[in-house]
């Protein structure tokens, strides 16, 4: 469901198609879930992703984060087709952005297609990738915490995750599932180490 058998194109380049048929200034989501077909699921995960994994980056990552979870918890609950209600499909996307993220993101995807291969393909498909999608719900919504440098870990694992679905490659699905797991513990650690530190300071 999450992943089909990879075609002929390789991922960078299945993103540097897209963004050669993006006109104008602006494209929406909508019309970029439309151009991915049968490897919509991976590939939007990754598209959306990408720009979370910019450090200190502010304002994109809020607004792609919905779209992510959205589609994520379609993963969770086994959809075969990916969609989005109108009002996230309406969002738009510079171009220009996207020409700059794809040639920024470009090399780095062409080194983790260079390692990835199949393998431990049981945690792409069903019932796993159920699981899979449960924690990229987790992973997008922790990108909406409004902390410096939040969006950065979990976008960053997303798209290993992404990959992983895309190339049936379980090892970065469980790298990426690894990285995310633990950046949430660390968010409800620092969480209840300040909540303990409040309590203290009043007093309660």
């Amino acid at each position: 469901m999450t992943a089909t058998a990879p075609d002929d194109l390789a991922i960078s380049d299945r993103l540097d198609q897209l963004v050669a048929r993006a006109g104008g200034d602006k494209v929406t989501l909508g019309w970029i879930l439309d151009q991915l077909h049968e490897r919509a699921f991976g590939l939007f995960l990754l598209i959306l992703a990408l720009p979370c994994c910019i450090p200190f980056l502010y304002g994109v990552p809020q607004i792609v984060a919905l779209p992510l979870m959205f589609i994520s918890v379609q993963i969770l609950i086994g959809r075969r087709v990916p969609w989005l209600p109108h009002r996230l499909a309406a969002r738009d996307v510079s171009a220009e952005g996207l020409r700059g993220l794809s040639r920024r993101a470009g090399p780095w995807l062409r080194r983790i297609e260079a390692v990835s291969r199949p393998r431990l393909g049981v945690l792409t498909r069903a019932p796993l990738d159920h699981l899979v999608g449960g924690a990229l719900v987790l992973f997008s919504a922790s990108i909406l915490v409004p902390l410096p440098g939040t969006n950065t870990v979990p976008g960053f694992a997303v798209v290993l995750v992404a990959m992983g679905l895309l190339q049936r490659d379980g090892i970065l699905v469980l790298i990426g599932a690894l990285i995310g797991t633990a950046w949430i513990g660390s968010l409800l650690f620092a969480g209840a180490t300040l909540a303990s530190l409040i309590r203290t300071w009043l007093g309660l």
